[in-house]
C-alpha cells in the first residue's frame, strides 16, 4: 500500500505540473466551459486512448501517457466548475485554481488509500485497457447524470464519479510509468 500511495503522489506531480504550466499558458480560460463541456473533453480523451489501445498504432504524437494526464486534470476541473458554477469571466487568480486543484487531488487520494484498502489493490491485476472501460462507463453515468439535470435516485452523485476517473486514471498512469 505504501508503494501505491508514492506513485500516485509522483503521478500526482507529473499531473499537476503540467496544468500548472497551461495555467501560465492559458490563465484560467477553462472556467467558461460548462461542465456538460468538460464532460465531453473527458469523453474525447477517454476514446482516444481505447482507439490506440484497439488500433495499435496511432498518428498524432501525445501518447496515453498525455492523455491520462488530461483525464486527470480535465476531472480536477471539472470538480472546480461543479463546485463553482460556470464563469463568464475567465479570471481566476493562479493561487486559487492551484489551492482548488490541490484540494481535489487530495481529496481523490484521500478516497483510493480507502479502497485501495478494502480492495486489497485489486486494481494492480486489472489490464490497462479495463481502466479505460471504466473511465468510459463513469463518463456515460455522468452524460446520464447531467442529463437529468444532476438528480440520482440511489446513485453516486457526479462527484465520485469525476474521482474514480481521477484514481483510474492515475492507475494507468503508475502501470504506464512505473511498471
Amino acid at each position: 500500500m505504501q508503494q501505491t500511495i508514492e506513485q500516485f503522489d509522483k503521478v500526482a506531480t507529473f499531473c499537476r505540473e503540467i496544468f500548472v504550466n497551461k495555467l501560465k499558458d492559458y490563465g484560467s480560460a477553462w472556467r467558461i466551459l460548462r461542465l456538460s463541456s468538460v464532460t465531453d473533453q473527458l469523453f474525447i480523451k477517454a476514446s482516444r486512448i481505447r482507439s490506440i489501445e484497439i488500433k495499435g498504432i496511432q498518428k498524432i504524437e501525445d501518447g496515453i501517457k498525455d492523455e491520462l494526464a488530461g483525464l486527470v486534470n480535465y476531472s480536477v476541473i471539472a470538480l472546480i466548475q461543479n463546485d463553482l458554477g460556470i464563469s463568464e469571466n475567465a479570471e481566476m487568480s493562479f493561487s486559487e485554481a492551484i489551492r482548488l486543484y490541490d484540494q481535489h487531488l487530495s481529496r481523490a487520494r484521500s478516497l483510493m488509500i480507502d479502497k485501495n484498502h478494502d480492495y486489497d489493490e485489486a486494481w494492480r491485476s486489472m489490464r490497462q485497457s479495463s481502466y479505460t472501460d471504466l473511465i468510459l462507463m463513469k463518463i456515460n453515468r455522468i452524460k446520464q447524470i447531467e442529463d437529468n439535470n444532476g438528480d440520482t435516485l440511489i446513485s453516486e452523485g457526479i462527484d465520485s464519479n469525476y474521482i474514480d476517473i481521477i484514481n483510474y486514471s492515475v492507475f494507468g498512469l503508475i502501470r504506464v510509468l512505473f511498471e
